[in-house]
């Protein structure tokens, strides 16, 4: 069996003596990619601030490969309004040379932006940047706070076909936030239900039927994902252009595990 790159055991998270995070146990390997969904609330952002070792758990273990490197993408960059930055700055500021940082703004298609300033950049191309970022430092775990947060629907989907090219081509594991639950659900293995604790978790065309699921989301989002997960056999281009039909019969022309 392969060594868990990230192990949750039992772990809660208090503030003020309330649960934020209530007994969460997950274990992530290379390959996974793991989707966490929920409320708002619900604890998300303490669960991947707890992985990223960030915030130190009330109770419980967490455990980590050893010499894990990580890459993170946050839900959203915050700049100086002021400060002058450019892409190529930016990246920079990595510590990476320029060729490996060109390297990866060309993996997440936004290496013609190496001039441009990053204030001027779309939401779309700033969540590229950021992935690029993380992509950099060729890591064996990448976390994700809301990775198409600012980005139209197309250019979702275009993401999460990205993320995961980048988990076959890196054999990284990947956990992730999202709120786009008919997007997740195509580009995901595994998805995570948190309300403090784990309602439910599993394959994402197992999930929508799972009472917790349909408890906490509503009949009428756990039938649309029902149906969604059958009929959305398209692709997307580069640009979050539908190109033509699949083959697959899952979502967005990924295989299902």
């Amino acid at each position: 069996m392969t060594e868990a790159l990230v192990k949750l055991d039992s772990v809660s998270v208090e503030f003020d003596g309330r649960a934020v995070v209530d007994r969460v146990t997950l274990s992530l390997q290379r390959g996974d990619i793991i989707t966490v969904i929920g409320p708002n609330g619900a604890g998300k952002t303490t669960l991947i601030k707890t992985v990223l070792g960030i915030q130190r758990p009330t109770r419980g273990q967490l455990a980590m490969a050893a010499d894990l490197v990580i890459g993170y993408v946050p839900q959203r960059l915050t700049l100086e309004p002021t400060l002058p930055l450019s892409v190529q700055r930016f990246m920079l500021l990595s510590g990476h040379n320029l060729a490996e940082c060109t390297s990866a703004l060309g993996r997440t298609g936004v290496s013609h932006l190496l001039g441009a300033s990053v204030h001027h950049l779309s939401g779309g191309e700033r969540q590229r940047l950021l992935l690029a970022r993380a992509l950099v430092r060729k890591p064996d775990l990448l976390v994700l706070d809301e990775p198409a947060q600012g980005v139209d629907i197309n250019g979702q989907a275009t993401l999460y076909e990205l993320i995961r090219e980048l988990r076959d081509e890196l054999h990284c594991g990947v956990i992730m936030i999202s709120h786009d639950l008919h997007l997740v659900m195509a580009a995901t293995d595994k998805v995570i239900c948190l309300n403090q604790h784990v309602c439910c978790s599993g394959f994402p065309e197992d999930i929508s039927k799972d009472p917790a699921f349909i408890e906490t989301f509503g009949h009428q989002v756990a039938e649309s994902l029902a149906v969604y997960h059958h009929n959305h056999n398209h692709r997307h281009n580069l640009h979050g252009d539908v190109v033509g039909a699949g083959d697959t019969g899952g979502g967005c022309g990924h295989d299902h595990h």
